[in-house]
């Protein structure tokens, strides 16, 4: 069986690989939606979870998926290895030894090659195999209940979009698992740009209780002015009006964006890291905490903050942006879109 055009089809024995292709095959999409192939097998599973089981279950995948699908996992292996081996030598570091290694060169803690493979191997993975998952659960179990949980419940993708969010979110994917693989890389190998520290004092505890609102607010208020630049006419039309061709966003719609425009936004992302001394375990858990909203925000399902989050738009406040266009320019601090003087020019309906 396929899927295409929105419906499974039994395929034929004893097709080729290449009659496939030109059947409209495409093993991208495919690997996707995996779950639509096993749609029935998986409902009887999931029939014997009890549902706060399920419930728990979902998170765990919505996190992972989150946390995992730009290859920072393993930057994750690497910073842990150097913090247990820093403290196993009271915190020394063998400066000679860091100056004698040239970052181009050497490769002692595994080659580049190696690092970009295991990071977007993993990305993929994670793509196809959880995302496939969440995409079943809610796209395809609960589609006639779409009331109870979607942003818009009365609007989906179209097949044709579907496929062609997660065409170009595969790609753009490629770009951000690659230069996780490539930051990973260099932090094993020499790092001695990088910034992260291990040791919880080696700052002071005043700066180490700072760090965390500090970087975040950099990080989302230099997103969202990035995002204010890309709705400018020029920026629109040459990259963001691809990420805005998805008016019902999806979990695949995070990634759905032009290779430029993501790259860029996965520097600023990535620039505490070169610019100020923040521990490495409270960068990531700023990282993930991104990566985790980013992918609800898009998901189409109305997934609420917490009460502790008083800062934290619902989920619905991003799809909106995806529907009107130009409102609610923020992710994860809606008061920038009430302080910031507003410079946007309105795109006709047309070019939108």
């Amino acid at each position: 069986m396929t899927y295409n055009n929105g419906k499974i089809q039994v395929e034929k024995k004893g097709i080729t690989f290449g009659e496939k292709l030109n059947n409209g095959y495409n093993p991208m999409i495919e690997g996707v939606r995996w779950t639509d192939r096993y749609a029935m097998q998986l409902e009887k599973i999931w029939q014997y979870i009890p549902n706060w089981l399920g419930q728990i279950f979902v998170a765990i995948a919505v996190f992972i998926f989150a946390s995992g699908i730009q290859g920072d996992w393993i930057s994750i292996v690497v910073h842990l290895f150097k913090h247990i081996e820093l403290h196993n030598q009271n915190y020394v570091q063998n400066e000679t030894a860091a100056e004698s290694s040239g970052w181009w060169t050497k490769d002692k803690n595994g080659s580049l090659l190696f690092f970009m493979t295991v990071a977007t191997t993993s990305s993929y993975a994670i793509y196809f195999g959880i995302g496939g998952f969440l995409h079943w659960f809610y796209y395809v179990r609960q589609r006639d209940k779409s009331h109870e949980w979607k942003c818009q419940p009365e609007k989906f993708m179209s097949p044709e979009l579907e496929r062609h969010e997660i065409m170009i979110g595969s790609l753009s994917l490629m770009v951000v698992s690659s230069m996780s693989g490539i930051i990973s890389w260099y932090a094993a190998n020499d790092g001695r740009y990088l910034k992260l520290y291990y040791r919880l004092d080696e700052y002071g505890y005043v700066w180490l209780f700072l760090q965390a609102p500090i970087v975040f607010m950099y990080q989302d208020y230099l997103t969202y002015l990035t995002h204010r630049f890309y709705h400018y006419p020029l920026m629109y039309k040459w990259f963001h009006k691809l990420h805005h061709k998805y008016k019902q966003p999806t979990a695949f719609s995070v990634s759905a964006i032009h290779p430029v425009e993501i790259l860029n936004v996965q520097l600023i992302l990535a620039s505490p890291m070169l610019l100020v001394p923040v521990h490495w375990i409270l960068f990531y858990i700023i990282l993930f905490y991104t990566y985790y909203h980013g992918i609800i925000d898009h998901s189409g399902i109305t997934f609420k903050a917490y009460w502790w989050q008083p800062w934290q738009p619902d989920a619905i406040f991003h799809d909106n942006h995806h529907q009107y266009f130009h409102v609610n320019y923020g992710f994860n601090i809606f008061i920038w879109d009430k302080v910031t003087i507003d410079t946007t020019i309105i795109l006709p309906k047309e070019q939108l």
